[in-house]
C-alpha cells in the first residue's frame, strides 16, 4: 500500500496538482493547505480530484472547525488527533503547532500536545503524523541553531519509537529524513513522501 503524505501547500495550487496526480493508494495532508484559511476553498476541488481516499489535518494556519467543516463539504477524512488503520498500522494523526509568535489560528500548547498524544502511546506499529515537528532535531531546524519544534513531541518519539514519523510547518527543514533511535522519520513539506507499507 502506498501513502502519499504531504503538508505546507499555503495555496499552490500548482503543487496541490502535481501531488494529487500522483497515483497512491491513500492521500494524507499534513497542514497547512492555505494561509490563515484564506484560500481553503481553492484547495478542495483540486484535492477533490484524488483516485483515492484523502485524510486532512489542520495545521497552525487553520483551526480544527475549519478543517472539519472542508472535509464535510468536499467528503475528506478529517484526521485531526484521529488514528485509522490501514495495511496491519495505526496510523495516528495530530495537527496543529506549538506556540507561534503569529498568533495562528492552529497552535497548541505542551500539555494540550502531551494530553492528545499520550493516548497512543501503546499503539504498535504505529505511523505518527503531525504537522508540528519534534525539537531539536534537523526536522525543526530553520537555520543555524534557530529550532522551533514541540519538546513534547521530541519526548513521545524518543519515548514510544513509533516506526515512522511524519511532519511539516518548518519549511526550511522540507524534505530532511532523520533517524530517531528506531523511528524513521521526515518533514514531507510540500514536496511530499511516498511511504510503503
Amino acid at each position: 500500500m502506498n501513502l502519499l503524505i504531504f503538508s505546507d501547500i499555503h495555496g499552490d495550487v500548482k503543487a496541490l496538482e502535481r501531488l494529487v496526480a500522483t497515483p497512491a493508494d491513500a492521500y494524507f495532508v499534513a497542514g497547512d493547505l492555505a494561509t490563515f484559511s484564506r484560500g481553503l476553498d481553492k484547495m478542495g476541488p483540486v484535492l477533490a480530484t484524488a483516485e483515492a481516499p484523502v485524510y486532512v489535518m489542520p495545521g497552525n494556519h487553520e483551526s480544527e472547525a475549519d478543517i472539519d467543516a472542508f472535509c464535510r463539504e468536499f467528503k475528506f477524512g478529517f484526521f485531526h488527533n484521529r488514528v485509522i488503520e490501514l495495511a496491519g498500522y495505526h496510523i495516528a494523526g495530530l495537527g496543529y503547532s506549538n506556540v507561534t509568535p503569529f498568533k495562528t489560528p492552529g497552535e497548541y500548547t505542551e500539555p494540550q500536545f502531551a494530553e492528545r498524544l499520550a493516548p497512543w502511546a501503546p499503539l504498535k506499529p504505529l505511523i505518527l503524523i503531525c504537522h508540528c515537528p519534534p525539537q531539536d532535531t534537523p526536522l525543526d531546524r530553520a537555520g543555524e541553531g534557530k529550532h522551533f519544534g514541540s519538546p513534547t513531541i521530541r519526548r513521545f518519539v524518543d519515548a514510544h519509537q513509533p516506526d515512522w514519523f511524519f511532519c511539516g510547518h518548518i519549511h526550511e527543514a522540507e524534505g530532511v529524513h532523520a533517524k530517531m533511535g528506531a523511528t524513521q522519520a521526515v518533514n514531507v513539506g510540500k514536496r511530499g513522501y511516498m511511504l510503503q507499507i
